[in-house]
């Protein structure tokens, strides 16, 4: 039986289809399973080849595509970052809606898709652009800062945009005594504590993966590891945030472990980061409990295959909306100092 993590050998009539691929998420995808997996794979790099097309994965995808077919990976300040780099004529967006909005905000002259119409976000859906303007008439001149987990028209509303990973930069750098800052509470409510000077007016928006978290998780996996490194993103509630070793978004969370290698460490997130890390850093010991997206788990490789075929499903932004949004998200882009982007593998942007 092949071991994971040993090299597929051929079988007597047929070759292991991309060893070199599979070798990389071979921890995480049994070997029996990869024969039906690779055949998308190879489809996909060759359409990105004909298409002139990339693909944009968030921390969140499963291995398979992060690992074999992303040509940049990261979290949302990356991405968004790349998006407005990028040098081709189609954007796949491996992810949830907002960013495949924010990235033809960014290039409104590509050709930007989504695999799935049904990934979505509970904090982009926690608020609209009406409550953000009943916010603004509520207080008047106080700056809107927006988190990017929100749609276009929201964005529009906006003074600026932050992510996780740059909003205490973005608070500090507006250089006001009082921000709105939206729709994250839990992530306000953490921004605060490192902002002590700014008062944080926040909206009761929540991400169902993180909000779910508690300090009685934290406790139970100190328990059970002792001396275990707790890292916590910043979408879950302050009280974890207290519980836990170190706090930032995901790319903030990469670059922790990689340079601090801690021998156990639990990541308070999404379970594909803690799988995504894993790959690169065999020698650390990732115990899990995590919660898992809905929506970024309908991204797969077979639907990233359709939209390169089929070129679906197209994201558009309304013109009267979409000058207002790529100011706010633009305005956030300025902001230093940003999250390294993780390369993805050289050979899968062949």
């Amino acid at each position: 039986m092949l071991q994971a993590g040993t090299a597929p050998r051929e079988d007597g009539r047929h070759a292991f289809p991309l060893p070199e691929l599979y070798e990389r998420v071979s921890r995480h995808v049994p070997a029996v399973e990869w024969p039906a997996l690779a055949p998308d794979v190879e489809a996909i790099l060759r359409l990105k080849r004909e298409r002139n097309a990339v693909v944009l994965a968030h921390n969140y995808q499963a291995p398979e595509i992060f690992h074999t077919v992303a040509d940049i990976v990261g979290d949302s300040l990356a991405l968004a970052r790349e998006a407005a780099r990028v040098d081709a004529d189609v954007i796949v967006l491996a992810g949830v809606h907002f960013m495949a909005e924010t990235a033809k905000l960014l290039n409104p002259e590509k050709t930007v898709l989504i695999p799935d119409l049904g990934a979505g976000c509970s904090l982009a859906d926690s608020i609209t652009a009406a409550d953000v303007r009943a916010l603004k008439a509520k207080y008047p001149g106080v700056p809107v800062v927006t988190y990017v987990n929100t749609s276009a028209a929201v964005k529009a509303e906006s003074d600026v945009c932050c992510t996780s990973g740059n909003a205490a930069d973005v608070v500090r750098a507006l250089g006001v005594p009082r921000v709105l800052m939206i729709p994250d509470e839990f992530l306000a409510r953490n921004v605060q504590q490192q902002v002590p000077e700014v008062e944080m007016l926040t909206w009761a928006g929540h991400c169902e993966v993180h909000e779910r978290f508690t300090p009685a998780d934290i406790a139970e996996v100190r328990d059970s590891y002792p001396g275990i490194t707790v890292i916590a993103h910043p979408e879950c509630p302050p009280e974890v945030v207290e519980a836990s070793d170190f706090s930032g978004s995901t790319a903030m969370m990469m670059n922790y472990v990689t340079e601090k290698r801690p021998a156990q460490v639990v990541l308070v997130t999404e379970c594909s980061m803690a799988d995504n890390i894993a790959v690169a850093n065999p020698d650390i010991e990732f115990i899990k409990p995590c919660n898992l997206c809905p929506h970024m788990k309908r991204i797969t490789l077979a639907n990233i295959r359709h939209a390169l075929e089929t070129m679906s499903h197209e994201v558009t932004v309304d013109p009267d909306l979409a000058d207002r949004a790529r100011m706010a998200v633009e305005r956030m882009l300025a902001v230093k100092p940003t999250p390294t982007v993780s390369p993805a593998p050289a050979s899968a942007a062949a």
